[in-house]
């Protein structure tokens, strides 16, 4: 997938997967790369700007599985943040998906 892409819907997919339970860095790397390849040092800079931003709070949590894991949880301002993103994303596809169907339908018989 292209990279520049991938860079526009981190965000999205980012908060539309802690919308549906707090999750730690690792986790959301591996779950976005479930449907396409991404760099599992892109998740954690963009983590860090939306909790600066205020769109996560933080918490620390016990791992059985080596050190104390970073949870992150969207906040009123997040789930504000992601409804906008989500409807300006819609937005967008429906006109992609209009000038690809045009773009289909010409001269291409």
């Amino acid at each position: 997938m292209n990279v520049q892409f991938k860079k526009g819907v981190l965000e999205i997919c980012v908060l539309a997967l802690v919308s549906k339970g707090d999750r730690y860095g690792y986790e959301l790397a591996v779950k976005i790369s479930e449907r396409f390849e991404v760099a599992v040092g892109s998740v954690y800079p963009l983590l860090n700007r939306l909790t600066l931003d205020g769109l996560f709070s933080t918490y620390l949590q016990e791992s059985s599985e080596g050190p104390p894991r970073k949870y992150y949880k969207l906040t009123d301002k997040g789930r504000g943040h992601m409804k906008e993103l989500v409807q300006e994303w819609q937005t967008f596809t429906t006109a992609v998906n209009a000038f690809i169907a045009e773009g289909e339908g010409e001269g291409h018989e």
